[in-house]
């Protein structure tokens, strides 16, 4: 697992009103189930660390392509929760496209809203060579942009390599950035500007879908 630790400056905005301790540097993602079943070999069990209030900002196209390749589906309260560790989770926000006649997606969606998401679609743009998809990276690069200051970690559940210049910004001004995707989907120049990376195939116990979940799933984009 690559792990890359950069500097914050100084400035950065803060509640008058709450003290928040500044999380130490490379301290990665860790859950219960970890501490329950600690195993050295397992780079998704490390050790936990304060990382302040969380906001979390979740690539769904890059996530569920992820998802794929692991052969996995994924429990998005499991993913969460894992993400979070019993930190004060500040948002989280999921980002899709979306077809506004596919009842399916539109019932996940609802779901996702009312189990801890913030939901943003955009509305998917058919391709000349038949596909569809929906940019959503400045969607996410400003609301990470615009609440840094109101958190001290940010994750980002996405490799997608133009968002690099927002997670240097948000570095830049304080914040922690995790970086949280698949390798082989991963861009360096993510990996390089994030304080922290995990590879979500680590995770993949601790995240996929087991038999008794929900059967949602979002449309690929």
């Amino acid at each position: 697992m690559l792990t890359k630790t950069i500097k914050a400056s100084s400035g950065r905005e803060t509640d008058p009103h709450q003290s928040i301790a500044k999380p130490p540097l490379n301290k990665p993602l860790m859950s219960d189930r970890d501490l329950a079943t600690p195993n050295p070999d397992d780079d998704a069990v490390l050790h936990s660390a304060d990382r302040g209030r969380i906001a979390i900002f979740v690539d769904g196209s890059n996530l569920f392509y992820a998802a794929l390749q692991l052969g996995i589906e994924i429990d998005y309260t499991k993913l969460l929760c894992h993400l979070t560790q019993g930190n004060r989770l500040l948002r989280a926000f999921f980002y899709t496209g979306v077809d506004r006649v596919n009842e399916k997606q539109q019932g996940f969606l609802l779901w996702m809203r009312r189990n801890g998401y913030r939901v943003v679609t955009k509305d998917l743009i058919q391709l000349p060579d038949g596909s569809k998809k929906a940019n959503l990276d400045v969607e996410i690069a400003v609301d990470m942009m615009t609440l840094a200051g109101h958190y001290d970690t940010a994750v980002l559940v996405s490799g997608d390599g133009d968002l690099a210049y927002a997670v240097n910004v948000v570095s830049y001004r304080g914040a922690r950035v995790e970086v949280v995707s698949l390798r082989t989907m991963t861009s360096d120049s993510l990996i390089n500007v994030a304080d922290h990376y995990v590879d979500i195939a680590t995770l993949k116990p601790y995240i996929q879908k087991s038999a008794s979940s929900y059967s949602y799933q979002p449309l690929t984009s």
